[in-house]
């Protein structure tokens, strides 16, 4: 799994590759800690386009990123949700938390 990050115009953009499961928890925590501290970034987008997996773990993961968020008064997308990945997050009803795009 590999992780990349990247801003522009207030967007923060965390694209994901591989499986995202619980082996990913702290790489993808301190992805996304940074742009929680970060003024200019008021969107975080989570990139799913390159993801081949995804767990309840990483679920668990999402919902606390959203929390974080939401404290520091940023909006979090989920985008490029394809195939599998989209069913998992459909079966979650994770529409009712997450702009999913």
């Amino acid at each position: 799994m590999a992780i990349t990050t990247k801003t522009s115009d207030g967007l923060a953009t965390i694209s994901l590759s591989g499986r995202f499961d619980f082996n990913l928890n702290r790489d993808f925590k301190n992805a996304y800690e940074h742009f929680l501290d970060t003024v200019e970034n008021q969107v975080i987008e989570i990139d799913f386009g390159n993801v081949e997996y995804i767990d309840s773990s990483a679920l668990g993961m999402l919902l606390v990123l959203r929390d974080k968020a939401k404290e520091v008064g940023k909006d979090v997308r989920l985008i490029n949700c394809h195939g599998m990945i989209r069913q998992v997050l459909d079966i979650a009803h994770f529409e009712r938390f997450f702009e999913i795009a």
